[in-house]
């Protein structure tokens, strides 16, 4: 019992993620994927941490200013922080730049940009 005690005081004790407003415009129906051809590992400012793991399969839903919007294909990808939220990624060019939150309509930076690697897929 003391555990989950200790559990709940540090889930309330964390951190909120920041967002920021923007403008998701969606793209047209496409059947078009996208493979993450290796593992990030990504620190968010919560103290979390997230992988988005090497193979996975996404698939580009839209577009905000600060990138690409892909959604997970056959999950659901999600970052925490004070609450958990579900989480699209954001790409301009190789780097993952923060989260488009679908459910609230906003963007989530990342501290500083990762690297990441993607290739087009048909699976």
């Amino acid at each position: 019992m003391p555990s989950v005690f200790v559990a709940l005081m540090l889930s309330a004790c964390a951190p909120s993620i920041p967002v920021q407003n923007t403008q998701f415009v969606p793209v047209t129906a496409t059947q078009q994927r996208v493979r993450i051809v290796s593992q990030v590992d990504v620190r968010l400012t919560s103290g979390y941490s997230r992988q988005v793991r090497g193979g996975s399969l996404w698939r580009p839903v839209g577009q905000v200013p600060q990138g690409l919007v892909l959604q997970p294909v056959g999950s659901v990808f999600t970052i925490e922080g004070r609450q958990v939220h579900e989480a699209y990624l954001v790409v301009k060019e190789d780097a993952l730049v923060g989260f488009y939150l679908p459910g609230e309509s906003h963007f989530s930076p990342l501290a500083s940009p990762q690297s990441i690697t993607t290739e087009r897929s048909n699976d």
